[in-house]
């Protein structure tokens, strides 16, 4: 003769279950901020922090992804620094960045236009500093396209 599944049973099951999701869910919360803080990024200098705020201030994010994340108007901004070539020549590529920056909005007909934001020197050296540092992060081949 069996017996079917008893009220003490069932109770110890999610118990037993409930406990063990949540240290496990514990564990894989601890390794990714391990993962996070000492492996995949790099510190923030002060340059990169104050470009971090201008792209906050300017909702940048509004029309540009960044690692995947945000609006999907504007391309994929993660990984500007090595499309402008930044890897191989850093100094093209922060003139670069500074001269499309400063020459919006282009006025081509039919397109998106970014729009013109009054940011002076310092600011604009932090956030090509923000979008330098954001392309170092190893996220592991995202996104899978070199053009965001």
């Amino acid at each position: 003769m069996t017996e079917g599944l008893t009220k003490a049973a069932a109770r110890n099951i999610f118990y037993g279950g409930s406990l063990f999701f949540f240290l496990l869910f514990a564990a894989l919360t601890a390794h990714s901020h391990f993962y996070i803080v000492n492996t995949s990024t790099q510190p923030m200098s002060d340059s990169v922090r104050l470009g971090k705020h201008v792209w906050e201030e300017h909702n940048c994010i509004n029309c540009h992804t960044i690692l995947g994340e945000g609006s999907y108007f504007a391309p994929e901004i993660g990984n500007v620094w090595t499309r402008y070539g930044g890897r191989d020549n850093p100094e093209g590529a922060r003139m670069a960045l500074k001269a499309w920056m400063n020459a919006q909005p282009t006025g081509a007909p039919g397109r998106r236009q970014m729009p013109a934001h009054d940011i002076n020197d310092e600011e604009m050296a932090g956030l090509i500093d923000f979008l330098e540092w954001t392309d170092s992060i190893n996220t592991q081949d995202w996104p899978p396209h070199p053009a965001g």
